[in-house]
Order: structure tokens, then C-alpha cells, then sequence
């Protein structure tokens, strides 16, 4: 299409033909851009996943401290040699993730449950997550108490 302008001195030119379009540098920015921001994306995925996950065990080690605090009301004991206390799991969802189990077996006053996290649940802030008798709440990992409870 061959267009005619006219320029504000009252000259007339025809310019050349005229190409409506991305160039490829342009097209590429568009991708690097939106590269970069996917990587984003994902990262803040993931560790809100991790974090999503840590939430579900630290509840579940916690009801695992009520089940345990309501046998001992039961029992007078943590550990009762006819029938111990044993941990039910906490839902298909977390088993992939967390490892929950006694750390030792319960004594008749004492008892403490872990949650440690698997290969599929890298979580190096909090690491494993403890509870025991006395409600005290721990990790090992470089994460604050605030941060992993």
C-alpha cells in the first residue's frame, strides 16, 4: 500500500510501503519476559506448597498430642503394655511428605512424636518438627519456632 503524506511545510512525499507486525527481537523480549516471570511464579509456588504441607503436619502432630493427653487421662499412663497408644495417620495427602512416629517408645509419663519430613518435602528451614508430654514444640531446622508452629 503506497501512502501519500502531506508534511506541515505543504510538501507532498510517498512513503514507502508500510508493514503492520512484531519483529523477532521483539517477540523475544515477550518470551524472556514472561521466562522470568514464570520463574518467579514457580518459585512462590513451591514455597508455599512446602509451607502448605508443614501446616497439615504440625496440626497433626497436635492431634496426636491430644490423643495421646486423652489415653493418659483414660490410663494414668502413656504406655500401656496390654494395649499402647499407637498413631494413626493423618490422611493420605501427608503421608508422601511427613513421616509421623514416636521418637522412642512412650514411657509411663513421658512420650514425644516427630514429624520428619521425606525426599518429596524438601524443607530445610523447619526440618523435623517434635512435640512432646509437656507440649514443647521443636524443629531442626534454621527457622524460628514462630516461623515453623
Amino acid at each position: 500500500m503506497k501512502i501519500s503524506r502531506v508534511m506541515t511545510n505543504g510538501c507532498r512525499f510517498s512513503g514507502r510501503n508500510i508493514q503492520f507486525g512484531f519483529t523477532l527481537i521483539e517477540l523475544m523480549i515477550v518470551v524472556a519476559i514472561v521466562a522470568i516471570l514464570a520463574t518467579i511464579a514457580n518459585a512462590s509456588y513451591q514455597h508455599f506448597v512446602i509451607k502448605s504441607r508443614r501446616a497439615a503436619a504440625t496440626t497433626c502432630l497436635q492431634e496426636r498430642a491430644q490423643f495421646m493427653e486423652r489415653y493418659y487421662t483414660t490410663h494414668l499412663t502413656y504406655n500401656d503394655p496390654n494395649a499402647p497408644p499407637t498413631l494413626a495417620q493423618c490422611g493420605q495427602d501427608l503421608n508422601s511428605f511427613y513421616t509421623i512416629a514416636f521418637n522412642g517408645a512412650p514411657g509411663a509419663k513421658t512420650y514425644s512424636i516427630t514429624a520428619t519430613p521425606t525426599s518429596s518435602q524438601p524443607d530445610s528451614k523447619c526440618g523435623t518438627l517434635s512435640i512432646n508430654a509437656q507440649g514443647a514444640r521443636g524443629q531442626t531446622g534454621t527457622g524460628t519456632q514462630a516461623d515453623c508452629w
